[in-house]
């Protein structure tokens, strides 16, 4: 093996911490799981030792090393960041306050305004203005800006967010201003809208650059710590960080931008499932993400996730839009709900069995890790019901009591249903599947998708686990899990693009196009997304895509539409109207004949080229595979004791077969074949599952399975 021909990933979660390492090929050639210790950085060390320690390397033999945390979305939704003040044009204090002018839940008297982290105290402003195309009507005042200093220092900030009245045209006020408070306060982390989120729409452009503010003091030490931490330990090579919009950028970027961190996690994952869905060639998939805290759920369609440019952060209402903190930035569009292993189980005052969003995390952690925990979680009820091996789990590196799981399943859930252990564990599998279940579907019909025509890609450590019994409430017949699908997220890190996305508002009406105007703009765009690219993937060739956000003159909301990969021209104000209007006709049955077309925001993406798929393996002929064990467990459909074939993974080749109900047992994982479905092995070691034989399947089904 050649000294620098293994990259490595590092995703710290919520529970575990996940580490994976690929050779120069980019074939995975080692994995572990650990879990995610108090001091992040700490479980990410063990991690990567233990990988290390299975190839039988030292450290300066890592070439590439990537690396995502919940670090930054922890810190926004448990509200741990810094003391942040904003600094507004005068006259716009009240920004945040205004926010949409409007109430997420229009008839509840007792709404809880989301909290946007800056209260009224710590609002201020600076005389200054300049208009919407970028001319300045008033120069920026710099005799009031000893005041700012002033209110600044009296009300505690430990980081400003500036966004004055249409930056992102002119940001010449705002760069100024940040020039005068790092000189007179370099201590003091100061966010420029221009920098964060340069669009127009002031509340989310302000609500962006607040939440940046707000984690980048925490995440600055953070990433300061763990470069030193790890160069200390050996590493020699630069560590990249996955952002939200699934590709990787620098170490000095994150440090500014962290707000580019948040959900870097769950978009590995999608990365993931994307490289999969291309090297087997499935056109439309759900991508199903099951970790220790939460469950993400991500549609991809020709191989490309779906991908947004605003979402909400803490939301205080589930899955009510406005009752969250908005964020603007480049992100894999997912749905995310508060069900994973370590989701607690519980009995509310009026006998309804609840499951999550709380988790045991990693400390305590289920009652079955027997750290302390009393609290019933998903994965006690599961080693309850038989479908967790304790003689396996965590590659043996965490015990397992099934006695204490038992028994807390018992005392808080069963006691109070009137329910054994048993019937205790398989209603805490029914409400977190179903919730899975329902959030997909929401999902799939606010996207106008057909879960009945998608293949299931299953991973996470507890993805493949519960793979069946979503599918099978979701309405999803097929499903697909990948090697090593416990460290997924960490091993989709390995598969993303250096990356960097840059938008930028400029009103253009497509009536009056001016092509020069235009590509002088995308031009600068374009350049600064390469300068952040090649900081990363030095003389790696690039591929750049740009983007319109078009919509008909007067409406509220853009649709994105591809440019042409040359230099735009006056005459392309056709081609882009017809363009725009055939998506439109999409996705709204018809287009508007005689409207106007107007252009808000422009965007260019820069990314190192993706290496192309290896043709797929063929499998060769079926055969039933021999299990390495039986025993009883429950039903995943009846919660009835059934037989049940053990399977070892590592045991089984292209083309073996299993019928459900069955385990697939493997080091960081356990993939359940459920009742009705069989699996086979494909020639690239993916376990493929089809609904529709065994004991649910017509009589002539069953005849031919029993005969194969």
């Amino acid at each position: 093996m050649e000294p620098t021909s293994i990259r490595i990933a590092v995703d710290i979660g919520g529970t575990f911490t996940d580490v994976a390492a690929a050779d120069a090929a980019g074939a995975i050639v080692a994995t572990a799981k650990t879990p995610t210790t108090a001091e992040p950085t700490e479980g990410a060390l063990a991690g990567s030792r233990a990988v290390l320690g299975k190839l039988d390397l030292g450290w300066e033999r890592i070439a590439g090393f990537v690396h995502g945390t919940t670090l930054a979305t922890n810190a926004l939704i448990e509200r741990r960041g810094a003391r942040v003040a904003t600094v507004t044009t005068e006259g716009f204090r009240d920004i945040l306050e205004i926010a949409y002018e409007r109430r997420f839940a229009q008839y509840d008297i007792d709404i809880e305004k989301p909290d946007l982290l800056v209260p009224r105290a710590r609002a201020f402003t600076v005389p200054e203005r300049v208009s919407a195309d970028g001319r300045v009507l008033r120069p920026l005042d710099e005799g009031a800006l000893d005041r700012l200093i002033g209110e600044l220092d009296a009300s505690g900030a430990e980081a400003v967010a500036i966004c004055l009245l249409h930056a992102y045209a002119n940001p010449a006020h705002e760069q100024r201003l940040a020039e005068r408070l790092r000189a007179a306060r370099p201590g003091l982390a100061v966010s420029l809208s221009s920098e964060v989120s340069p669009e127009a729409r002031e509340f989310e452009r302000l609500s962006t650059t607040v939440a940046n503010a707000y984690v980048q003091p925490l995440m600055d030490r953070y990433l300061a710590a763990f470069e030193t931490r790890f160069a200390a330990e050996g590493l020699r090579c630069p560590i990249m960080m996955m952002t939200s919009g699934g590709g990787m950028t620098t170490v000095a970027t994150a440090r500014r931008l962290p707000i580019r961190l948040v959900e870097s996690g769950p978009s590995g994952g999608a990365i993931l499932a994307a490289a999969v869905a291309r090297h087997a060639g499935l056109d439309r998939v759900l991508s199903f993400d099951m970790g220790g805290t939460t469950a993400k759920l991500c549609l991809i369609d020709g191989a490309e996730p779906q991908t947004t440019r605003s979402f909400e952060i803490a939301r205080a209402a589930r899955f009510i839009k406005g009752s969250g903190m908005p964020v603007r930035i480049p992100v894999v569009e997912l749905i995310e709900i508060g069900a994973g292993g370590g989701s607690v189980a519980a009995v509310d005052g009026l006998g309804r069995l609840t499951v999550g969003p709380e988790s045991a995390g990693a400390e305590p952690g289920p009652a079955a890790f027997a750290q302390g925990g009393t609290e019933p979680t998903v994965t006690d009820a599961d080693v309850v019901l038989g479908y967790i091996d304790p003689d396996r789990f965590a590659e043996g590196r965490l015990a397992i009591d099934p006695t204490l799981a038992r028994a807390t399943l018992e005392r808080r859930v069963g006691a109070p249903l009137g329910l054994d252990a048993a019937g205790a564990a398989f209603g805490v599998s029914e409400i977190v599947d179903e919730s899975m279940a329902a959030a997909a579907r929401m999902h799939a019909v606010e996207s106008g998708a057909d879960l009945g025509a998608r293949t299931m890609i299953a991973f996470g450590g507890n993805g493949p686990l519960h793979a069946t019994r979503v599918a099978r409430r979701a309405g999803v017949s097929r499903i697909l899990v990948p090697p090593d699908p416990g460290v997924g997220s960490a091993i989709g890190f390995l598969a993303a693009p250096v990356s960097f996305e840059r938008v930028r508002s400029r009103y253009t009406l497509l009536g009056a196009f001016d092509a020069d105007r235009v590509e002088a703009l995308l031009a600068g765009m374009t350049a600064e997304a390469t300068a952040v690219v090649a900081a990363g993937a030095p003389g790696e060739p690039v591929e750049t895509r740009r983007t319109a956000f078009m919509r008909y003159r007067g409406q509220g909301h853009e649709i994105e539409i591809a440019l042409p990969d040359r230099p735009l021209s006056a005459a392309d104000a056709a081609d882009l109207t017809q363009r725009f209007e055939t998506a439109y006709a999409a996705l709204f049955s018809r287009a508007v004949p005689g409207m106007a077309v107007e252009v808000l925001n422009w965007a260019v993406r820069v990314a190192t080229r993706p290496r192309p798929p290896a043709p797929m393996p063929a499998a060769g002929g079926t055969r039933r595979a021999v299990p390495a064990a039986h025993r009883m467990v429950a039903c995943d459909a009846t919660g009835d004791p059934v037989e049940t074939a053990i399977h070892l993974r590592a045991a089984l080749r292209p083309g073996d077969r299993v019928a459900g109900p069955a385990l697939i047992v493997e080091p960081q994982t356990t993939t359940l074949v459920g009742r009705g479905f069989v699996a086979e092995v494909d020639g690239a070691l993916n376990l493929v599952l089809n609904a529709g034989v065994g004991p649910t399947a017509p009589a002539e089904r069953i005849a031919e399975e029993a005969a194969s």
